[in-house]
């Protein structure tokens, strides 16, 4: 029989409005990993349901990104298991299914899903998403493709996904490579999988390694990213217009702050396209010549874990070089 474990951490998925004098607080994560799983593991799939958080995923801290990613290391340890479900509040999955990406280096499928709609909720969504998470970490065909997050009846791969809406049913998409997949009443058709080179698991450095997203806007100076260290940043991800550039204000710190030891990655505020260096005047070319290194397609969250996990294990030398390779899909 297919040996499935369903890790619960809290989301929507396990939210329910408080009673009573509390009714106006607003929902909060509080199903337990048995709940949620109630009879909807899959014909011939025995499935254990694990508590390993309960909180809603706006609270969530790189410590328990680290818990989650090593709560599935120690399931993967156990031979008979066949396959990992992680249920994930959506506001911070596309941050935690990515850093288990990349430190996943296991056949064995793991897949992320959630809800939009509470546990008590009318129309509640997590049931089906379940069980569709179930189903696809329960198919063969899963193997081998990574992290990857069920969700809404569509299959996406861990690397690229990205909250794309804040209410909707199906609130993921992948902007460069769409979906990989779908699960339909059960059936799962996965058809795609995306490169997805490894960085390795993150450790208790990794907690600590504070990394920090700051906007370009017309007329934005170095004030950002100066505030930025002062609060002890290790790294800095810009984001970027258009293919990456920043203002010519904050271009003129960059080299500054790399030699002072902070790593500095190039992303861009738009939703979709890589990052390029195409424009000099303090665009992308003078950024990328003074040291940042451009996140290419990654998605300014994503982008931003895979800087905390480098930088928690290198200076920033090392940690631009084994970005830029990372990005570029090689060896890091």
């Amino acid at each position: 029989m297919t040996r499935i474990v369903m890790l619960a951490t809290g989301g929507t998925i396990a939210s329910r409005a408080a009673a009573g004098a509390e009714a106006s607080a607003g929902a909060v994560a509080r199903d337990a990993a048995a709940d949620l799983l109630a009879d909807l593991a899959p014909a011939g799939v025995e499935v254990e349901a694990v508590d390993v958080l309960r909180r809603n995923s706006f609270a969530i801290t790189p410590a328990d990104q680290r818990t989650i990613a090593e709560a599935v290391r120690a399931q993967l340890d156990r031979p008979e298991v066949d396959g990992i479900v992680v249920t994930h509040g959506t506001d911070t999955l596309e941050e935690t299914a990515f850093l288990l990406d990349i430190a996943h280096d296991d056949p064995r499928p793991v897949v992320f899903t959630g809800a939009q709609r509470a546990a008590d909720h009318p129309d509640a969504d997590g049931p089906a998403n379940l069980a569709g998470a179930l189903a696809v970490a329960a198919a063969p065909t899963a193997r081998g493709r990574g992290v990857l997050v069920a969700f809404g009846g569509a299959v996406l791969a861990g690397r690229g996904v990205r909250k794309v809406h804040t209410l909707a049913p199906q609130p993921f998409a992948d902007p460069e490579a769409g979906p990989i997949g779908t699960v339909t009443s059960g059936t799962v058709d996965l058809w795609g999988r995306r490169d997805r080179p490894l960085l390795g698991p993150p450790d208790e450095r990794y907690d600590a390694t504070v990394v920090e997203i700051v906007s370009a806007f017309p007329g934005a100076g170095d004030g950002q990213l100066r505030s930025a260290v002062d609060r002890g940043a290790h790294a800095i991800v810009i984001a970027g217009f258009g293919a990456g550039n920043p203002t010519p204000g904050m271009t003129g710190a960059i080299a500054e702050l790399f030699e002072a030891g902070v790593l500095v990655a190039l992303g861009t505020r738009v939703a979709a396209g890589p990052v390029a260096a195409i424009y000099g005047g303090g665009g992308a070319v003078d950024a990328v010549a003074a040291g940042a290194v451009p996140l290419g397609t990654l998605g300014l969250s994503q982008g931003r874990v895979a800087a905390a996990l480098l930088r928690s294990r290198h200076p920033a030398p090392e940690a631009a070089r084994r970005l830029a390779a990372f990005v570029a899909g090689g060896a890091s």
